[in-house]
């Protein structure tokens, strides 16, 4: 196994087998943030936290438009059977400890968005030698520094004052979203001949 994308293409591009697998990964964890956020919007924003759900939903969306055309798509047989354990591993999992329900919801909505933005870093399996005009390579290093980006406001509410009475709560929900999701990621390279360093992935 190699620790990036390869053997590349004869013009540095990434093979779109790996491509395939890669972004399905991404847009089904991008597009399970995306459905979440939704869905947690309210019909009139009324709060600053609410605001950045707008933003975050449609940061999330882009995310996915930009990888379902940017990737080098080809036919992939597993993609079925993965596809349905990666959903359901991004299904709502409210946080323990924490009394109210919707609260519960949003701290396990950030600890997922925050494993997904900082324990996947897609443009480090790109090689030195990639082809840096390559869409996909392109897109990889938009999704990641995107993430980086968004990564700020579920740093933000985790450790804002409302939660502050459920800090074990919250670094509980945390952890585990973080081990299933580096879980998941490292799996899923490995179906393509990529081994990564867990430590690579832990925020």
């Amino acid at each position: 196994m190699s620790a990036f994308f390869g053997p590349l293409e004869s013009d540095g591009r990434v093979p779109a087998r790996q491509q395939t697998r890669v972004a399905s990964f991404l847009v089904s964890a991008h597009g399970a943030l995306g459905r979440r956020f939704a869905l947690a919007l309210p019909v009139r924003l009324e709060t600053a936290w609410q605001t950045e759900l707008n933003a975050q939903f449609y940061n999330e969306s882009e995310i996915i438009s930009l990888l379902l055309r940017a990737t080098s798509w080809t036919p992939d047989l597993a993609l079925g059977y993965l596809a349905a354990a990666w959903e359901t591993a991004w299904f709502p999992s409210p946080a323990e400890g924490i009394p109210d329900p919707s609260l519960a919801l949003a701290v396990d909505l950030a600890a997922l968005a925050h494993a997904v933005h900082a324990g996947i870093r897609p443009a480090a399996l790109l090689p030195a030698e990639a082809n840096p005009n390559d869409p996909f390579a392109m897109a990889l290093r938009r999704v990641e520094f995107e993430s980086g980006r968004l990564l700020q406001a579920q740093i933000m509410f985790l450790k804002g004052e409302g939660l502050v009475p459920f800090r074990d709560a919250v670094s509980a929900a945390l952890e585990r979203r973080h081990a299933e999701v580096r879980r998941l990621w490292r799996e899923m390279l490995e179906s393509v001949g990529i081994s990564r360093d867990e430590n690579d992935a832990k925020p």
